[in-house]
């Protein structure tokens, strides 16, 4: 069935439930639905279901998806990211998930491949319709211009990625011109030495604060953030505080104050913790919690979160002692988006705590399996 741009595959003749006797095994799916609105500058082309499967758990049915959308630039600009938005049911838990693809260069009238590999569940009872419908939820050009309803505030983070992947390629893209290939080789083999090394860190993240009733923890203490000093951040860090106790964090605080000349809607706090041995590990991002936040500029504002996180390295319980924070990520109410430089990472030595971008990720992997002369020729394309 096709109307405009949205698209209902029927795999199977048969239904997902069928027969009381198939309730125990998987069975493949029945149909997919991708919708995209008519003026969307992307265009369904193809799809492939692959291994997807539906499998029956008690009253509820458990989705894999494994699907390969083949998807057309029919816009006039070239794309850098997409999201898309993925529902098996709106309203119960772990019926909705969302696929994001940064770093793409994908020019006007090209196709490429689209990967959606995740699991959701949908309640057994629902019958009739598609069983998972998947929306476009934005496309961010290469002139930082977007496209989508924006519901999973997509805008912002692929904003965020491609202003890391305009400042990490102009950095190798330096390199190569000061230090030729062989320059170019010593810092993608130092990042592929750093991405190895990171210092894993499990967070479980909780609402609230954790009820632990074991004598043996440590008694609760307040602890204070330090802060890294970005001097071209638009937003500075004032203050910040949260309860310790053992490896539990909770209830942080941190005060800011918008340093810049425009008005700001979004703020992201980088979060590291140092353990009793010293070492130092990012351990999550604490964004501004208020949906509507608006920071005119010389003003302050608290980024609050009622979160208790708990942190393991490999099963053992990391002590805290201590807490850094930094700025990670601003949004101004015109959409722009700031992210620290390059400059600013290594000046805080933040570059061997903290994940690569995904346009650094993707360019040193393009070294490792092709080698330094495709990566050169990549670096050149834009």
């Amino acid at each position: 069935m096709r109307k405009g741009n949205s698209v209902t595959w029927r795999l199977m003749a048969f239904g997902l439930l069928g027969a009381a006797g198939l309730l125990a095994q998987e069975i493949p799916l029945t149909s997919v639905r991708v919708n995209f609105p008519p003026d969307s500058p992307v265009t369904l082309l193809s799809t492939s279901m692959g291994q997807s499967r539906a499998t029956p758990r008690g009253s509820a049915v458990v989705l894999d998806l494994d699907m390969l959308l083949t998807l057309r630039n029919a816009g006039h600009n070239r794309i850098r990211a997409v999201t898309l938005r993925v529902i098996s049911q709106e309203v119960a838990l772990g019926g909705k998930a969302s696929v994001a693809v940064p770093s793409l260069n994908v020019g006007p009238g090209e196709a490429f491949p689209l990967h959606v590999s995740l699991q959701l569940m949908r309640p057994g009872q629902m019958m009739g319709g598609p069983l998972v419908q998947v929306d476009l939820d934005g496309v961010l050009f290469q002139d930082l211009s977007f496209f989508g309803p924006d519901r999973l505030n997509s805008r912002r983070t692929m904003t965020a990625w491609e202003m890391e992947a305009q400042r990490d390629r102009e950095y190798f893209r330096r390199i190569l011109s000061q230090s030729g290939q062989e320059g170019l080789q010593r810092a993608m083999l130092a990042s592929l030495a750093r991405q190895a090394e990171l210092p894993a860190l499990d967070v479980r993240v909780s609402r609230g604060r954790a009820t632990v009733s074991s004598a043996a923890l440590p008694a609760d203490r307040t602890e204070q953030f330090a802060f890294l000093d970005f001097p071209n951040a638009p937003i500075e860090p004032v203050n910040g505080w949260a309860q310790i106790s053992g490896n539990e964090v909770s209830a942080p605080r941190i005060s800011v104050r918008n340093q810049s000349s425009r008005p700001v809607k979004y703020v992201e706090i980088g979060w590291l913790v140092r353990d009793q041995s010293g070492r130092t590990y990012m351990a999550a991002s604490l964004p501004s919690a208020e949906s509507d936040l608006y920071l005119p500029p010389g003003k302050t504002t608290r980024v609050l979160q009622d979160t208790a996180l708990k942190f393991t390295h490999r099963g053992e319980p990391v002590n805290i002692r201590g807490m850094t924070g930094f700025v990670n990520q601003v949004q101004f109410a015109d959409g722009a988006v700031w992210v620290p430089n390059r400059q600013n990472l290594q000046d805080a030595r933040l570059l061997g705590v903290m994940a690569p971008s995904p346009e650094e990720q993707r360019l040193s992997n393009l070294y490792r399996t092709q080698g330094i002369n495709a990566l050169i020729a990549d670096l050149r394309k834009f």
